[in-house]
């Protein structure tokens, strides 16, 4: 079948869908889990490097960046369960935007859950190191250790992944509350998450000004901001593994994003503030977690608090693999990417082949940038650099997602939506406007901007694939079928 837009969709019999089944399991306390185990490494590091621009710097651009995840997440209540497919963020600008809307927004995401975990792979193989006394020359070794052990956990089965993902969330959330009552005492937020001045030097009495930069320092914020919440937006993508999507969905999305908003501002607030460790000391850490325990008990036991601290880190790792692996299945189902790559496990149903092709990719990004660099400046692209496309992608796929929200409110009014949103367009507009002033600081700022390029060619490499090749080889998926059907009744 060929449309005038030159875009050809080959015929599949039902042995290729049988070939690419998955299996459903999850409820709503499994989703939840899914979303908070997936931002939750935030919450441990990243969040910190904020702090050079001051205390609060971070508070204010925290509290915006939540603004634009609040419009986000009740946009996705509101469209999962009324498109609800693996596609996730592809499926509904597919539905809204057309093909190449759908492809690109689905390739943004595709960039952001290949590189994310490779980072919190690096930032866990740094504390394997430190506990194991292991040379930095071996952090390839545990990176392919870390791969090869949970994307093995993650095919085995989908009840497995889902149970393994509640616990290590739930662990993970357990450290953070010892964490925030351990803390609680220690405390003088004054002296110690005030001591950052207007020339970014420390202030050893503290009590310095709230803004030390002003608001050039709230934007030089927000995308530290953005660690704090990245990736909640993956839930859409377990819908075809979800017992009832329509009910459950929405629920396992706000529930999770009310846990992190909690989570953020507690860490926000007591981190700095424990005597002896401040913003200051703070902004420059890769441990800022550990670096707080040690100042309330000590470094006699460092080493098992660093044991404590990796799990939030494999928290994230472990569920956004699942979620790469959905996303490149969604894309790979319905012709996008190459249609080998959907092909699910004969026994398990678990999209077997996506996981791999994305982990492989997310480690020879790595294993070119460590081995051509060398290990000092490879480890800082990899940690720096790959986190930075991670968030320029991640700010390019709101957008796409929430313009999805408010066309599908015009184009399709009557669509069926079990769940609505509160704030309707009013939050898909703000979470537009946050988006793009984000990706505007990261234009601007050199820094930033070099992981904006490599995206930029990420980005052309996809688009040539799908110009040349792809757009001749579309299947109709669930995502495309949908899409197709609405097209139709919207035109009539």
């Amino acid at each position: 079948m060929q449309d005038p837009a030159g875009t050809h969709y080959a015929t599949v019999d039902q042995s290729y869908f049988d070939k690419r089944g998955l299996k459903r399991y999850a409820g709503v306390w499994s989703l939840w889990a899914l979303g908070v185990g997936a931002v939750i490494s935030g919450h441990f590091s990243g969040w910190n490097l904020g702090l050079a621009n001051g205390w609060g710097s971070m508070f204010v651009a925290t509290i915006i960046i939540a603004i634009m995840y609040l419009g986000l997440c009740f946009s996705l209540a509101e469209m999962s369960p009324a498109l609800p497919h693996t596609g996730g963020a592809y499926s509904f600008a597919r539905t809204a935007m057309g093909r190449w809307g759908g492809f690109l927004t689905g390739l943004s995401e595709n960039v952001e859950y290949v590189l994310t975990p490779a980072v919190i792979v690096y930032f866990i193989s740094s504390y394997m190191a430190s506990i194991f006394d292991t040379s930095m020359a071996s952090l390839p070794l545990w990176w392919v250790g870390f791969y090869v052990v949970f994307i093995s956990l993650n095919i085995v089965g989908v009840e497995l992944s889902f149970k393994l993902t509640l616990v290590v969330t739930l662990l993970a959330l357990s450290c953070l509350l010892v964490f925030w009552v351990s803390a609680l005492p220690s405390i003088d937020f004054a002296k110690w998450a005030l001591n950052v001045g207007t020339d970014g030097a420390l202030l050893p009495d503290g009590n310095g000004p709230f803004l030390p930069f002003g608001f050039g320092g709230i934007l030089a914020c927000l995308p530290f901001a953005v660690w704090l919440f990245l990736a909640i937006e993956q839930l859409p993508l377990a819908a075809e593994e979800s017992v009832d999507p329509k009910r459950d969905m929405p629920r396992g999305i706000l529930a999770g994003f009310f846990t992190l908003l909690i989570s953020a501002f507690m860490i926000l607030w007591l981190n700095p503030s424990i005597a002896g460790v401040g913003s200051f000391q703070l902004a420059g850490s890769g441990e800022p977690l550990l670096d707080g325990f040690k100042a309330i008990y000590g470094d006699g036991i460092a080493k098992l608090l660093a044991t404590i601290a990796v799990l939030g880190l494999v928290a994230s790792f472990h569920t956004i693999i699942f979620a790469q692996g959905r996303q490149i299945y969604s894309l790979s189902r319905a012709g996008y990417f190459p249609s080998g790559l959907s092909v699910t496990h004969g026994s398990r149903k678990t999209p077997h082949r996506a996981m791999i092709a994305g982990a492989g990719l997310a480690l020879t990004v790595m294993f070119i940038l460590w081995f051509s660099m060398g290990v000092d400046q490879g480890a800082a692209a990899i940690g720096g650099t790959l986190l930075n496309m991670a968030v320029f992608a991640a700010m390019f796929s709101y957008i796409m997602q929430a313009l999805s929200f408010i066309l599908l409110r015009r184009k399709l009014p009557r669509l069926e939506r079990p769940y609505r949103s509160p704030f309707g367009i009013l939050g898909a507009s703000l979470t537009i406007l946050i988006a793009t002033v984000t990706v505007y600081y990261q234009l601007t700022d050199p820094i930033y901007r070099q992981g904006v390029l490599w995206v930029a060619g990420w980005f052309a490499v996809g688009i040539l694939y799908f110009t040349l090749i792809g757009r001749h080889r579309l299947i109709l998926s669930p995502e495309e079928e949908f899409a197709l059907e609405h097209d139709k009744a919207s035109a009539l």
